[in-house]
């Protein structure tokens, strides 16, 4: 892969990767959103996330809403799995999502896109979603950082968007310098919820933490095989580790 250009949005700098067969956004050094031409998981963070989403005990869900969208490489994974699934984005940064339409193709995942600064809207919302995902990170000069810790006024609203028997996700960066907001959401979704899994692979730098009334073990999981072709994609996979907390 090759830097094609570097782009300054009014909320990061971002570099464009790409070869013939895929397109990288990097913001901070670190990977912010991937697309290729024929494959869809990577072994990264947006595998994880979309896997979680799958863990509904009651079934599939008809309807997920990311908070944090970026080039939707997780979404990207979801339509693929979840063909009918209403998709609903909420992200701050108009510049980046255009991006995304130029580069990733992100007009064919059909995302209700909502451009605004995502817990101001969460705060306001009344709309309720069979899983919410909060993927919200911001670029440092060094680093990617969460913007706030959930406390309860947070978890109050994170909880009230999402449908009874429905999940509440997030996407934690792991490694020196996450480990305390790391161990704080751990200890507030397990404090918040009967059910919390942690969803791991060992090429990821993220641990994904879902939790709800009910969430579906590592099992869910398998039936989704048959739906990747490449070797690669089942390969990444099947190294997703779901393991529930206590």
């Amino acid at each position: 892969m090759r830097r094609t250009g570097t782009i300054q949005t009014r909320f990061q700098a971002l570099e464009l990767w790409q070869s013939d067969t895929t397109t990288e956004f990097r913001v901070a050094g670190a990977i912010h959103a991937s697309y290729h031409r024929s494959r869809f998981l990577t072994g990264l963070a947006w595998d994880l996330i979309a896997a979680a989403a799958l863990l509904r005990a009651s079934g599939p869900p008809r309807s997920v809403l990311m908070l944090g969208l970026a080039g939707g490489t997780a979404c990207r994974v979801l339509r693929h799995l979840l063909p009918e699934c209403k998709l609903t984005a909420i992200d701050i940064d108009a510049e980046i999502v255009a991006l995304a339409h130029t580069h990733m193709d992100m007009a064919a995942l059909d995302i209700e896109i909502i451009t605004t600064d995502a817990y101001p809207w969460l705060a306001r919302n009344r709309r309720r979603f069979d899983v919410v995902f909060d993927d919200i990170y911001l670029a440092g000069k060094t680093d990617v950082f969460r913007s706030r810790a959930w406390d309860a006024a947070l978890l109050g609203h994170l909880r009230r968007a999402v449908t009874p028997g429905g999940l509440l996700a997030v996407n934690l960066v792991t490694g020196s310098g996450h480990r305390n907001m790391q161990s704080h959401t751990r200890k507030t979704l397990l404090e918040a919820f009967p059910v919390v899994r942690s969803l791991k692979t060992s090429e990821s730098m993220n641990e994904i933490l879902v939790a709800g009334e009910g969430v579906a073990s590592r099992a869910r999981l398998d039936p989704y095989d048959a739906a990747f072709h490449d070797w690669r994609d089942r390969m990444f996979w099947e190294r997703i580790d779901v393991r529930k907390l206590s």
